[in-house]
């Protein structure tokens, strides 16, 4: 499956759109109110068919007769989106992780809907068929493969974007030779750290870049009277600041997926706890976007031949010593960044030597994964 985003054109037309997603909230709201009546009263989960149902009948009441606006697989598609939030809720409730069921949404923070009876019929040149209202988009680049489900998302700013979810059979490529890497996630001047320091990835402190102008932006927001058109205008102009900036860190994450998977058929990178590193470093680490650019690498890789190795989390890679093998337990203070190994006296830089030892066992896990296939 692969996902294509375009821009609908800003126009007049893009109000039945805020009208429908309207209309999708207050389903919402209502299935998820109808989810606690049920658990009050009988103590069970309120089942998705039996949900469905309802809702076909209460449609036919004059007053839900504006759920019409919408089509019914999008409705069906609204008591998946519960149903998948509730399954969640109770797994994360058994294993004991802190959880809360799904909630009722304003209509402002509701912002996409799905729609699953779509073709290649919807589409014709760079006008798209969303339930009834044809809508101009921004084609970038051609379709490829048989839509499957189409998503209409609003974002802070109020545009609009389909995204288009296609069947695309893709030749497999086989895995190349080549080069083979280890980085180790740095926090003191770059964001991947290698072997070589040539190798190292710098930090794309883009937030940091726009603090200023988005500190005046929330100052300017903030003096502004409530439900004002001012005070609107101000939202705006923070929402965008925060757009451009999500979408420099995404351009520089694409960039640098396929720089990497380019250059390396064998790339090591170790699991980590992104939450737990928030804590102690805040925006800092939230800026690099780590999570995301290793989900880029998973989707780039198999393109360029390229095999992404994980490292566990638990994997002690900045306490051993790459030179003889020796756990040094007192490095597992952060604030440690350089030491001598107490066995063989070999001076190390914390992150360059965590680097080696992620690119050793990354070498060594692929190498067993290989024996046993």
């Amino acid at each position: 499956m692969k996902t294509f985003k375009f821009k609908l054109y800003r126009s007049k037309k893009t109000r039945r759109l805020d009208h429908q997603l309207w209309v999708a909230c207050k389903v919402y709201n209502h299935a998820i109110a109808l989810h606690r009546r049920y658990w009050k009263l009988y103590h069970k989960s309120l089942s998705k068919f039996s949900l469905q149902k309802h809702l076909a009948k209460l449609k036919k009441l004059p007053r839900f007769a504006f759920w019409n606006d919408i089509p019914s697989h999008a409705i069906q598609d609204i008591t998946d989106r519960i149903q998948r939030g509730y399954k969640l809720f109770w797994e994360n409730l058994k294993n004991k992780r802190k959880t809360a069921p799904p909630k009722f949404k304003s209509w402002r923070k509701y912002r996409s809907l799905s729609y699953n009876m779509v073709g290649r019929s919807i589409i014709k040149g760079n006008v798209i068929k969303i339930a009834g209202g044809k809508y101009k988009f921004s084609k970038s680049r051609d379709i490829e493969g048989a839509i499957k489900l189409l998503t209409v998302k609003r974002d802070a700013c109020g545009d609009f974007f389909v995204y288009l979810i296609c069947d695309t059979p893709e030749a497999k490529r086989e895995t190349r030779m080549g080069e083979s890497i280890g980085f180790d996630f740095g926090l003191k001047g770059a964001m991947l750290v290698a072997e070589n320091p040539k190798n190292d990835i710098p930090e794309p402190s883009f937030f940091r870049k726009q603090k200023n102008a988005i500190a005046k932006a929330n100052r300017k927001l903030s003096s502004k009277r409530m439900c004002s058109h001012n005070r609107e205008k101000a939202r705006l102009e923070l929402a965008r600041l925060h757009r451009r900036v999500a979408n420099q860190r995404r351009a520089f994450h694409w960039e640098l997926a396929r720089t990497l998977c380019k250059k390396y058929s064998i790339i090591c990178l170790e699991d980590l706890n992104m939450k737990w590193m928030q804590m102690g470093h805040g925006k800092k680490v939230a800026d690099y976007g780590f999570a995301e650019l290793v989900s880029l690498l998973e989707y780039v890789s198999p393109k360029f031949g390229t095999t992404i190795v994980h490292i566990g989390k638990f994997f002690p890679s900045s306490q051993l010593c790459n030179a003889c093998g020796f756990q040094n337990k007192e490095i597992k203070d952060v604030r440690i960044r350089a030491w001598d190994c107490p066995k063989c006296g070999t001076h190390h830089d914390r992150d360059r030597n965590a680097a080696k030892n992620i690119h050793e066992e990354g070498l060594r896990i692929l190498s067993e994964e290989k024996a046993t296939a």
